[in-house]
């Protein structure tokens, strides 16, 4: 009945996923909005606590039964001391403090900020890849990241003056700048210690634990900084009503869809739907939330694409010297960058 989606091309199910994960900035933050506007004795039930606790509730649930083959006991027993350390610290800065920082940003400053200073993840990655993983890239991918980090700088250091600054150095950054890249420096730094030191752990059971350490982590510091009375409203119908629809779009189907695409694709078609996820999350800002780039955007954004570009010429000329076989699927979903909601 279902045999015409073995029939999709992995290109179509990684532009959904990438579409998806697109919208997932603009989405929540309009979920949060929606919130504001239907306040439960002054409080907004879709506070980012909430989604990011509720979502990641969700996105459990559907790990754990589209990777239930994967979570036998002997799985979980045959992983060394040494891996569950590693594994759990990739759980923390990954499935927590990333998610948490992305979320706080939105809260602090446009989608638009977000999407774009949040591209300074993959050029992170390169330069710990180079250095922790001695990959071998040539001058066009070196330069692509270096242009994408500078379009992320421009975007960062020209936005006009905000009423919560933060002094760095000679410049000033906004709050929601700031949690932002530190929301990626973390990702980053997640994905490089998956990549070098958890190898052999299975994909559903990295998720799973990531995703389930990830929100016991999040939950008991939300609660620590905040007090236990700031999730009050996580069971309010309100909230899951809408929370159903985040959960079954954007983190179901929006994972669902980028598996069974990496499963069907090789390294360069995963990086060029990588490469597209700013443009998608610009185009959701504006159409979800009417938000119109500013001229640092604009500047910063079109740099960042010159560096996409670049990154992308780099790629297809270093596939067409290679000889090396293409990245498992499931290195090739640990190192995937970006915001994908939860």
């Amino acid at each position: 009945m279902l045999s015409w989606l073995n029939k999709i091309p992995g290109r179509g199910y990684l532009l959904v996923g990438v579409m998806i994960f697109g919208v997932a900035n603009s989405v929540t933050r309009k979920l949060m909005d929606i919130g504001a506007n239907n306040l439960i004795d002054g409080r907004n039930p879709i506070s980012f606590c909430n989604v990011l606790f509720v979502g990641n509730l969700c996105a459990l649930i559907a790990l754990i039964g589209f990777y239930y083959p994967q979570l036998k006991p002997k799985y979980f027993r045959n992983l060394s001391s040494k891996s569950w350390s590693y594994l759990l610290l990739v759980a923390l800065l990954s499935g927590a403090l990333a998610p948490a920082l992305f979320f706080g940003a939105l809260g602090q400053t446009a989608v638009n900020n977000v999407v774009l200073v949040g591209r300074i993840e993959p050029p992170l990655i390169l330069f710990l890849s180079v250095i922790f993983l001695q990959a071998r890239v040539n001058g066009w991918v070196v330069s692509g990241a270096i242009v994408s980090a500078i379009g992320v700088v421009l975007t960062v250091v020209l936005q006009p003056p905000q009423n919560e600054m933060m002094q760095m150095s000679a410049f000033q950054l906004g709050i929601g700048e700031t949690m932002a890249i530190a929301g990626a420096i973390f990702s980053a730094i997640a994905n490089i210690i998956s990549q070098v030191s958890l190898k052999n752990v299975p994909l559903g059971l990295f998720n799973v634990v990531r995703t389930g350490f990830g929100t016991v982590v999040f939950f008991a510091i939300a609660s620590s900084l905040f007090g236990i009375e700031h999730f009050m409203d996580v069971s309010s119908p309100f909230l899951w009503k809408w929370m159903i629809f985040y959960g079954t779009v954007i983190v179901v189907i929006g994972q669902l869809s980028w598996f069974a695409g990496l499963k069907r694709s090789n390294a360069s078609e995963v990086s060029l739907a990588n490469s597209f996820n700013p443009i998608a999350g610009v185009l959701a800002a504006f159409f979800v939330l009417g938000e119109t780039p500013t001229a640092a955007q604009y500047m910063g954004g079109v740099v960042i694409l010159g560096g996409i570009i670049l990154n992308q010429i780099g790629i297809v000329k270093q596939n067409k010297l290679s000889v090396k076989p293409d990245i498992p699927s499931s290195e090739k979903f640990k190192s995937s960058p970006g915001f994908k909601g939860v």
